[in-house]
């Protein structure tokens, strides 16, 4: 098996938006350091590769549509992986799945040391005064998307910096975003109410979109109200984006997010977007290739830009729309720039290595799969078409 590096291109998988990743870090001496410190663990995580073209049955199995894809195996029931691939990351990520799946913290010492072990990656969500058994189904259901704890001893310190006033009470961090949220209840009475609360929190209230974030999409149903402007970076942008968060805390069954035609011009222009179009333009869209245009809210005018915003969602909400989608030549291109020639490599993390040969034993020869000693592996991520970009490392 060669190895695979970020500017290889093998490295590129099947999407309609852009190439995956800027680092030019090659992964597998990553996935080889972190292999032999996982291989230690009193849990051990072990880490197999596979050449899907040569075993392809295994990737049919396992629905592998990308080069290269990387899934994680947790008592034999595979989940996509979303985490970083720094060695020293990686392992700190991958200790959450053998960690419990609530966290008890008992001190506000024991609060700031959860929430620096956790990092950044991830949204981390802390149930103060709440007992566990309140949020633990939910918390296996979405482990591999946040981080989830409950607070039973604090100061009075310690809830005035995370601005809650009174108990239980669930808090919402998002550390990349600098955002907060919090949950007063109902919670053990009406469970819908709290998933729909954890769900909806999965996400910052404004997404920037890029091949790192978008694949964060995917798992949500709700149709998104994406902004595309200039310039991500400029100040009426900054102004405007604190406007659809305004926006997103009252429509809470949208998601918000924006790009800059300036950051991904490639994305802009599957929804008709030019350098010569007035910027900023909202539209709706499906996550897939359909989106609509609201009648009469073409672009967002510079001035009392907030009004603009809720005639948009009004309108749409009335339907005052023109249902459009991608063109198909815009599609096509996207996607096949994203195709990956060469070996598929299917990167299996289970709590036991019975698990892994298990996952291969459907092949005529399981002796023939490169499966490595506790330091050798290749990984690097794949996801679905369209909604999908593989993530760079994130520095915490």
């Amino acid at each position: 098996m060669s190895k695979v590096c970020a500017n290889d291109p093998s490295t590129r998988r099947a999407t309609s938006l852009s190439p995956i990743l800027s680092s030019a870090l090659c992964h597998r001496p990553q996935l080889d350091k972190a292999a032999a410190i996982l291989a230690e663990l009193k849990q051990p995580v072990v880490i197999a590769k596979v050449d899907a073209d040569k075993y392809s049955r295994v990737a049919s199995k396992h629905e592998i549509d990308g080069f290269p894809t990387l899934k994680i195996f947790m008592h034999g029931v595979p989940t996509d992986y979303y985490g970083p691939r720094k060695a020293d990351l990686l392992v700190r990520f991958l200790k959450k799945f053998v960690a419990p799946d609530v966290a008890a913290l008992n001190s506000d010492s024991a609060i700031s040391e959860f929430i620096e072990e956790a990092g950044k990656s991830f949204p981390i969500f802390i149930g103060f005064g709440l007992n566990e058994s309140a949020i633990s189904r939910l918390a296996v259901k979405y482990k591999k998307k946040a981080w989830f704890s409950v607070a039973k001893d604090f100061s009075d310190k310690t809830m005035e910096f995370y601005d809650f006033d009174k108990v239980p009470a669930l808090v919402t961090l998002h550390p990349s975003y600098n955002e907060q949220s919090i949950f007063y209840g109902p919670f053990e009475v009406a469970e819908k109410f709290l998933e729909d609360y954890i769900k909806q929190s999965l996400l910052p209230l404004a997404l920037p979109i890029n091949q790192d974030t978008l694949k964060l999409l995917k798992d949500d149903e709700r149709k998104i109200v994406l902004t595309i402007v200039e310039d991500e970076n400029d100040e009426r942008s900054k102004g405007l984006v604190k406007l659809l968060k305004a926006a997103a805390s009252a429509n809470r069954d949208l998601v918000f997010a924006f790009v800059g035609f300036k950051q991904w011009q490639d994305f802009a222009e599957s929804f008709e977007v030019s350098k010569k179009m007035k910027l900023p333009k909202m539209i709706v869209w499906d996550g897939n290739e359909e989106y609509f245009s609201v009648i009469g809210s073409d672009s967002v005018e510079e001035e009392d830009e907030g009004s603009q915003i809720t005639q948009f969602l009004q309108g749409y909400k009335e339907g005052s729309v023109i249902q459009k989608r991608i063109t198909s030549d815009s599609y096509k291109a996207l996607r096949n720039s994203m195709i990956g020639i060469g070996a598929v490599i299917l990167v299996l993390v289970v709590l036991l290595v019975v698990t892994v040969m298990q996952s291969l034993k459907e092949e005529p020869s399981r002796d023939q799969v490169d499966h490595p000693s506790s330091s050798a592996a290749s990984p690097s991520e794949a996801r679905e078409a369209l909604r999908s970009g593989d993530k760079e490392d994130k520095i915490d």
